[in-house]
């Protein structure tokens, strides 16, 4: 009995034991792992790892002043602009121009067809022949009677006559010269001239339509006409004059044209509070009606700090700069730049004052 309790409490203790001896390793493995048994830094500044400025180059961050400009979207359009279409009903024999080919003043379009108009004509001119030949015969019986009268060889009422058949043939032989005339004139009417120097940019009609007054063949603009017509923000366009030179960049052609404003429509457009500007634009032969380009407004004065662009070290996508501070020490910095102000240099948006010297990365 004595030796079976001795036996239960030598297990109690060994169960106690065994659990102790298992705290002990958990207490003396995380002291392990949070560095209780190695050497420790003391607390404060240390001075070692700071870099001084020795030979390497810098430069200087300046502070810049530039002009900012605004940009209006807009449109070339012809000022000068012209419909080409037909006085006549009549058929089109022949187009001589196409979309895009350069006319000039006095060149033939056109060619209707002009049978019954040289008809007509034909038929005014021999009305006007036998009018002319009753003009004559009524002169001579005129010319007779008047000889008469002086002869008192003729009634009154004779000479009378005479004079009013005469005056009569004067009359029908000027309506016929006119009817001659206006013949004519529909006649060259079947040959469509250009009015004016243009590049034909439309043609709604082919040899064979019927040609109806009114009813547009053409459509050419005069190239030296060009300008661009773009809605311009009113805090803006308050501030331009007719005559004011300002820059249009084309995005198709990647170019950019002096124009001179010539027309600021005034009136604003109520949703936009915008103002419709007119630009003329020189004469070039890349230049064509319905090009998109921007008018280029100045619209003040922006400054901002210039870095050179070997001055700054790229980390991924952060960007810093090695500042050398007022005792020589270098300080790394964040910085944030922004767009490309002149060839090798960038503006800073954050990260630097005005004056700053920075230091130059060796390549």
């Amino acid at each position: 009995m004595k030796t079976h309790f001795l036996r239960k409490i030598a297990s109690i203790f060994g169960r106690i034991l065994g659990i102790v001896v298992a705290l002990a390793c958990l207490v003396l493995t995380i002291a392990w792992l949070s560095g209780m048994f190695q050497e420790k830094v003391a607390p404060g500044w240390a001075a070692t790892g700071v870099t001084k400025h020795t030979d390497e180059p810098t430069d200087v961050v300046h502070e810049i002043r530039k002009e900012t400009i605004e940009e209006a979207i807009g449109t070339l359009k012809a000022s000068s602009r012209t419909v080409v279409s037909s006085k006549l009903l009549a058929t089109i024999d022949q187009i001589s121009v196409t979309a895009g080919e350069e006319v000039t003043a006095g060149q033939k379009l056109i060619e209707l067809d002009s049978k019954e108009y040289e008809s007509r004509l034909n038929q005014a001119q021999l009305a006007l022949e036998a009018a002319t030949v009753h003009r004559a015969q009524a002169k001579r019986n005129f010319d007779r009677m008047n000889a008469l009268m002086q002869q008192n060889a003729a009634s009154p009422s004779d000479m009378e006559m005479a004079t009013r058949d005469y005056d009569v043939a004067k009359a029908e032989e000027n309506r016929a010269r006119q009817a001659v005339s206006e013949a004519a004139v529909m006649l060259s009417y079947t040959n469509i001239m250009a009015a004016k120097n243009g590049r034909i940019v439309d043609r709604f009609a082919e040899p064979g339509d019927m040609a109806k007054p009114g009813e547009p063949i053409l459509v050419l603009y005069d190239a030296t006409s060009l300008r661009l017509e773009a809605p311009v923000m009113e805090h803006l366009a308050v501030k331009l004059n007719i005559g004011d030179q300002l820059k249009v960049y084309v995005d198709a052609l990647d170019k950019e044209y002096d124009v001179t404003i010539d027309e600021i429509v005034p009136q604003a457009d109520a949703p936009s509070r915008s103002f419709l500007v007119k630009a003329s634009l020189p004469k070039a032969n890349d230049l064509y009606e319905g090009m998109f380009g921007r008018l280029r407004i100045p619209s003040g004065e922006r400054r901002h700090l210039c870095l050179a662009d070997n001055a700054v070290v790229t980390v991924g996508q952060l960007e810093f700069v090695d500042v050398v501070l007022a005792d020589g020490t270098i300080e790394r910095r964040l910085i944030k730049s922004g767009q490309m102000g002149m060839p090798g240099r960038h503006e800073v948006l954050s990260g630097l004052k005005a004056g700053e010297q920075v230091v130059l990365q060796r390549e």
